[in-house]
Parts: C-alpha cells; sequence; structure tokens
C-alpha cells in the first residue's frame, strides 16, 4: 500500500524540485538537455521518507544491508535504514568510498562489518552509464558481500540495465526517465 500510495507524491516531488531542462553534462561526461538532481530529493524530508519506504519494500526479503557509493548514495541508504527499523526487518547501512582513505582504518567501506555472504543491495540516485554503482558492487563484491541487485531512484534508460545483467546485477528503478518526461514535458 505504502509504495503505490507514494508514488505519485515522489514523482511530483521530483517533478517540482528536481528535474530540469537545459544542456548539461553529466557525470559520464555525456551531454543532456536535461538533468535531474536526486540528491535534492534524497535530502528533502518527505523525499526521504517516500523513498525509504519505497526501496525498502523493494528489497529482497534475505537482504542484511544497502550501500553505495559516496556521495549520491548517502541520503538514500539512511533513508532506507531509518525507515527499516520501524519495520520487522531492519537492514544495516554501508558506504562506499570512491577512494580509499589513507588516514584513520584506510577502510573502503563504511558501516558494520558483516558476514562474508550478507546480501547487500546497492542504491543510487539516478543512473545512466551505471558505472557509479558497479565500483560500488564491486567494491562490496571484493568485502565479501552477495550483491546482486541495483536500486535506483530514477533510470535514465541509456543502458546501465544491460551493462548491470553483464555483471549479474538486477536493476529496478522507482521511475524511469520516461515516466518522469510524460509527467512533466
Amino acid at each position: 500500500m505504502t509504495f503505490d500510495y507514494n508514488r505519485p507524491r515522489l514523482l511530483e516531488l521530483i517533478g517540482q524540485i528536481a528535474y530540469k531542462k537545459g544542456d548539461f553534462v553529466l557525470s559520464s561526461g555525456q551531454k543532456s538537455s536535461y538533468y535531474i538532481n536526486g540528491k535534492l530529493v534524497s535530502l528533502h524530508p518527505l523525499g526521504a521518507r517516500y523513498i525509504g519506504e519505497m526501496m525498502h519494500a523493494l528489497l529482497p526479503p534475505d537482504t542484511i544491508a544497502v550501500g553505495g557509493l559516496t556521495l549520491g548514495a548517502d541520503p538514500i541508504v539512511a533513508a532506507i535504514t531509518v525507515i527499516s527499523a520501524f519495520t520487522d526487518r531492519p537492514v544495516y547501512g554501508l558506504i562506499v568510498r570512491k577512494q580509499v582513505k589513507d588516514h584513520g582504518t584506510g577502510q573502503t567501506i563504511e558501516g558494520m562489518q558483516l558476514p562474508a555472504g550478507s546480501r547487500v543491495v546497492v542504491v543510487e540516485d539516478v543512473v545512466t552509464t551505471g558505472a557509479s554503482a558497479l565500483l560500488a558492487a564491486e567494491r562490496l563484491r571484493g568485502a565479501g558481500y552477495r550483491v546482486e541487485d541495483v536500486l535506483a531512484i530514477v533510470d535514465r534508460e541509456q543502458g546501465a540495465g544491460e551493462r548491470y545483467e553483464q555483471e549479474g546485477l538486477k536493476l529496478r528503478s522507482l521511475f524511469t526517465i520516461s515516466e518522469i518526461r510524460a509527467q512533466f514535458p
């Protein structure tokens, strides 16, 4: 119920504050006539709630943790873990660094150290080529975790899903860019 109830609310919020038209260069280096700033939604109080509830509902039942590449995944990880605390399926949060720290403990992955083989779902705000989530999945797998899924707020439908399949990952998104552009032409 929560998923279907909050979906139109989250779509409206994305259209109001995160979806912009213009000339943009994406992190992949590609040029685009639109941009979605997922952090504006995931850092919004209602956006975080909706994302947390909806993504938590999509987690496979044996999920132990969610994680993703800092910075885009950080508020999503936090939203899901907080929402999960109010359910009978709590999950841990993991943050994957882009670069290994050269100070402190030198961690690549921040969060609870979980048993080898624990199922971890990678989360992302917006996927285009899939590079960020692939790096997160690679590092999480390297730490001994079982990673089979990527959950995103928005799939730009530019090949990430196919790329993930080649790496043994299944992509699920709350929205596709086609849905957003149809709602906000």
